[in-house]
């Protein structure tokens, strides 16, 4: 049986917004509700591996591995430093090319994607979490995690849908002032820098 800490305390970490919800944010308020659909999609696949890592313990080889926890660190970091950039440079309104729109979806839902499965916290959080809501007395733990792992990605694909169509509602007052749209995409650029450099600074 589920408790009711488990699904607060897992509602709580999903709500309090991280890269992935700022990643879903900017998509809705940019490109639209498919875009952010899309946007939430990728981010919640790339809890999968991480998932698939804590219940298998893998995770603890991580958390006890310098160098492949370095490794995967700076790779996440390079790579939110990349996106700042590509959201930087961009000149005034994204566009939306509509001859390529599935391959502009799958995109973004790669993106999302990456950002997840390229960060390291993800795979020491969830073996020090999900093992905490794990019956003493469970005839197979190993399920409990898995169930536990579903329900937790569900929450994040559900609470990542509402901020993006969230976003997404007051899409048409931000699209009015280009001004508006340059200075949210630098802001946005801003705030994957940073955290992108935090994570790079970060000691394990």
């Amino acid at each position: 049986m589920i408790s009711l800490e488990f699904l607060l305390t897992a509602l709580v970490v999903v709500l309090v917004p991280g890269t992935g919800v700022i990643y879903t944010v900017s998509n809705g308020l940019f490109l639209g509700k498919k875009a952010s659909l899309s946007a939430a999609i990728g981010c919640t696949a790339g809890i999968i591996p991480h998932l698939v890592a804590s219940t298998l313990g893998l995770s603890f080889l991580l958390h006890i591995s310098a160098v492949g926890f370095q490794l995967i660190k700076y790779t996440g970091a390079a790579y939110l430093l990349y996106l700042a950039w590509a959201t930087w440079k961009e000149n005034g309104i994204l566009k939306f090319d509509e001859s390529g729109k599935d391959q502009h979806l799958l995109q973004i839902a790669k993106r999302g994607f990456l950002i997840n499965i390229l960060n390291p916290k993800l795979s020491i959080f969830f073996l020090a979490f999900l093992p905490l809501f794990v019956p003493a007395n469970a005839v197979s733990p190993t399920l409990n995690l898995i169930i536990l792992s579903l329900i937790f990605m569900l929450m994040t694909l559900i609470v990542f849908v509402l901020y993006g169509l969230s976003a997404t509602s007051v899409r048409q007052y931000v699209t009015r002032s280009p001004n508006t749209i340059r200075w949210l995409q630098r802001s946005f650029a801003v705030v994957f820098a940073t955290i992108g450099l935090k994570l790079a600074m970060t000691e394990q």
